[in-house]
């Protein structure tokens, strides 16, 4: 069941994600459950993906919105168990559809992600980013979570 989140109770979104500006790309945390969550962004030309030539958020990064979507949530969960925010791979990405070459700037964007499947250390998600109601783009998304030791092993190149 999701459920959203009082904006007091959520930690800003530097906290939840493993990454650093400017490629936080989302905006604002608005629900999360046990397996999904809804995030939300209005592109900007100030957004880091922004097309300046073409003055639009090219629709390819809608891959990595969903991504991110996906990392916020595994963040929160995280932050409510006094964790750091885990890193995560984008292993890949299935049947991404977008029916809009570009993302409208200024305009509301809605991000919702839900488990699909969960094994040991891969999760797949189904995605989604609507706007007013409406699909613009999905996709299934492929997320690897390593081990700490793995990530160790991968940071610095050796195996254990």
């Amino acid at each position: 069941m999701t459920h959203n989140v009082p904006s007091a109770e959520i930690p800003p979104l530097s906290r939840l994600l493993p990454h650093d500006t400017p490629m936080i790309l989302l905006d604002t945390l608005i629900a999360v459950s046990d397996s999904s969550v809804h995030c939300q962004l209005t592109p900007t030309a100030t957004h880091f993906f922004f097309d300046a030539n073409a003055g639009e958020l090219p629709g390819y990064v809608g891959i990595e919105l969903m991504a991110q979507a996906v990392a916020a949530w595994d963040g929160y969960h995280a932050w409510l168990d006094g964790r750091a925010p885990a890193v995560g791979f984008l292993l890949g990405s299935r049947q991404y559809q977008a029916s809009c070459p570009a993302f409208p700037v200024g305009q509301l964007l809605d991000i919702y992600a839900e488990q699909v499947t969960v094994g040991q250390q891969m999760v797949v998600f189904r995605c989604r980013i609507e706007q007013s109601g409406q699909v613009l783009a999905s996709s299934q998304l492929n997320v690897f979570v390593p081990s700490p030791a793995q990530l160790a092993e991968m940071e610095t190149g050796s195996e254990s």
